[in-house]
């Protein structure tokens, strides 16, 4: 049941990308370790929903590593609104380690 709800949510997003934060030199980046990813495209729906987002400037996670890499704009986006969404998806985010 999970699964259909998630493929559902982001073939009503679209393929498109989202309204993306320009590059400024302001952008951060956090790596999470995610649980719950049970094949490939769970992590293609992930990056999906997350580049949707205004101020993701970039998503890329790894079904058979469990990770996400995200690269967004603080002044548009904060770390809890990310993780909260990744959470409503279905998906647990631990972080690893960030970078500035």
């Amino acid at each position: 049941m999970f699964r259909r709800n998630f493929i559902q949510q982001i073939t009503l997003a679209g393929t498109g990308v989202g309204i993306a934060a320009a590059r400024t030199g302001d952008s951060k980046t956090i790596r999470y370790h995610v649980k719950g990813f049970s094949c490939p495209t769970c992590a293609v729906g992930l990056d999906t929903m997350l580049r949707r987002q205004t101020g993701v400037i970039r998503s890329e996670s790894s079904y058979p590593d469990a990770i996400t890499l995200i690269e967004f704009n603080p002044h548009l986006v904060s770390e809890k609104s990310l993780k909260a969404l990744i959470s409503e998806l279905g998906f647990t985010a631990e972080e690893e380690h960030k970078h500035e």
